[in-house]
């Protein structure tokens, strides 16, 4: 086993990485709230039919922009705070092989 350090982490990098991560989390919780909403707007009859059809097909589109876009301001937020704390610290230390 060879030990590394980690100096630096590429802001924009982790920004997308975690924008992607969280953009299908955006994806995967926006399918169960359609679901959902679609489920209490059957149990609602004709009056809620429209709305809860119409919040559904919302929370698929908007979520996951939502989320891939707060995902990307995390993680540039969280690689400058790691750039910081590395370069005061001595890095990050890892084991390869």
């Amino acid at each position: 086993m060879e030990t590394r350090r980690i100096y630096k982490v590429g802001v924009f990098s982790l920004g997308k990485v975690l924008a992607a991560i969280y953009g299908i989390l955006g994806l995967i919780f926006g399918a169960m709230i359609t679901l959902i909403s679609l489920g209490m707007g059957s149990i609602m009859g004709n009056h809620g039919a429209f709305a809860s059809t119409l919040f559904g097909a919302g929370a698929i589109i908007t979520l996951p922009i939502f989320y891939g876009i707060m995902g990307f301001i995390g993680g540039v937020i969280v690689a400058l705070i790691f750039n910081a704390a590395a370069g005061i610290i001595g890095g990050l230390e890892i084991e390869i092989e």
